[in-house]
């Protein structure tokens, strides 16, 4: 459907994209996994023929996308983009606005509105003023208009991130359904490794505007490669300057945090702490754990039976644990939390 052929993108003296070639097929649910500033909304702009390449060449259906086609493609695909950007005016208004743009007809323009909404879980909630929703309900509204102009491509960039639980339950139902049986063709830009072995068939690894892996989800979590696992690491990755006392390392990673690390090492050191190691508690704890930091929880993302956390302690960590104990421990954005992980846990890398 979909071929980039060493497709660059520059940014003044900033290369977003490096010499990237892929194809997309037709159905196919693809996801695109990278660590923040890896190149992926640039990438996911370009399929989209919202942003011309700097060099290289983009063909849709084995016609080369240009300035004077891109609008014809631009009409074949639609982008839902993370930041929710809605129009003034009722939940109805934002669905039909492009529908009435391209000029059909109010009985069509109503009968899909109504089945969008339908599909995201907004169905009732039609006269309500879309900037009042909650975020959750700001996203679905954002699917339910891409939904609703039954394009050939969607385009996500980071669909479900800081999602409620109902909310992302809905969005990751509706894109398994939307690909199964309509068989859209699907790209989604992740850094969720779950949700691209979830519900992707293919997965692009890009890593500083480069492509460093392409392979099938199953890959990802059972027998990871190297860059596959480098990239899983990205997350609790700090640099510092380490002090050693008394054999522990004590490395200031700036934001009034000093990581405890059981290693003996002096000068600039990056270290890694796992989201599994570190644990939550409502007030300190009694325990051998050197790292103790209060913080509060400022982004939460359900994965079904786990929950992960962003937790701002003065730098952010990333926690994951059970969506049992989040439910126990009464959190939600906002909540102030004990965070506690053993210097036996930080990883020098």
């Amino acid at each position: 459907m979909i071929e980039l052929v060493g497709v660059s993108k520059q940014y003044g003296d900033i290369e977003a994209l490096g010499n990237v070639s892929f194809t997309v097929r037709r159905g196919e649910f693809l996801t695109i996994v990278g660590p923040n500033g890896s190149g992926k909304t640039t990438l996911l702009k370009i399929l989209a023929a919202l942003e011309r390449p700097t060099s290289g060449e983009v063909y849709f259906d084995g016609l080369k996308v240009d300035e004077g086609n891109a609008v014809q493609f631009r009409r074949r695909s639609t982008m839902v983009f993370q930041k929710t950007v809605l129009l003034r005016g009722s939940v109805r208004d934002n669905v039909a606005y492009g529908l009435e743009l391209r000029g059909l007809p109010r009985p069509e323009v109503d009968r899909r509105v109504r089945e969008a909404l339908e599909v995201v879980g907004l169905r009732g909630l039609e006269e309500r003023n879309a900037r009042g929703l909650s975020g959750g309900e700001q996203q679905r509204l954002s699917l339910a208009r891409a939904l609703a102009l039954g394009c050939e491509l969607l385009l996500l960039d980071e669909p479900t991130a800081n999602l409620d639980p109902e909310s992302l339950s809905v969005v990751k139902g509706t894109l398994s359904w939307l690909n199964s049986e309509t068989e859209t063709t699907i790209v989604m830009a992740t850094h969720n490794l779950l949700q691209a072995e979830e519900l992707s068939e293919r997965f692009i690894l890009l890593d500083q505007g480069e492509i460093v892996e392409v392979g099938r989800p199953s890959s990802l979590l059972v027998a990871p490669s190297k860059e596959v696992a480098r990239f899983a690491r990205s997350e609790n990755v700090f640099t510092g300057v380490s002090r050693t006392v008394e054999g522990i390392s004590h490395v200031d990673v700036g934001g009034g945090i000093e990581v405890k690390a059981a290693f003996s090492l002096s000068g600039r050191v990056s270290v890694h702490v796992s989201p599994e190691d570190i644990i939550l508690s409502k007030g300190r704890l009694e325990s051998s754990a050197r790292n103790e930091f209060k913080g509060k929880v400022t982004a939460v993302e359900d994965l079904g039976p786990l929950v992960r956390l962003k937790i701002d302690a003065g730098r952010v960590f990333t926690v994951q644990i059970t969506r049992r104990s989040f439910i126990e421990m009464g959190l939600g954005l906002g909540s102030e939390i004990y965070l506690t992980f053993k210097a036996s846990s930080v990883q020098r890398i």
